[in-house]
């Protein structure tokens, strides 16, 4: 394996320490695609959104109950109340 440069060591580290930073940014544009899709897309999305909240650490029966509602305020308040503790 190549050595990484310092500039892309520093790359990943702050990839890294900004994580959470980053699903939680991402849970957010996935809400708003939940609000706008149908059908095989919304399937999709939540796919997307699910494996976010693993990332940030969200219990695996909240998600199960959060897929089994389908309703995206669900899961916009959860981000609110994630980012009103950060």
């Amino acid at each position: 394996m190549a050595e990484r440069s310092k500039h892309q060591s520093k790359i990943i580290k702050n990839y890294y320490q900004n994580r959470d930073a980053i699903s939680l940014q991402r849970v957010q544009e996935l809400v708003t695609e939940l609000y706008l899709s149908e059908g095989k897309g919304r399937q999709q999305h939540w796919k997307r959104l699910v494996g976010h909240l693993e990332k940030l650490g969200i219990k695996q029966k909240q998600i199960d109950h959060l897929l089994a509602e389908d309703n995206p305020e669900l899961v916009a308040n959860l981000v609110q109340s994630l980012m009103d503790k950060a």
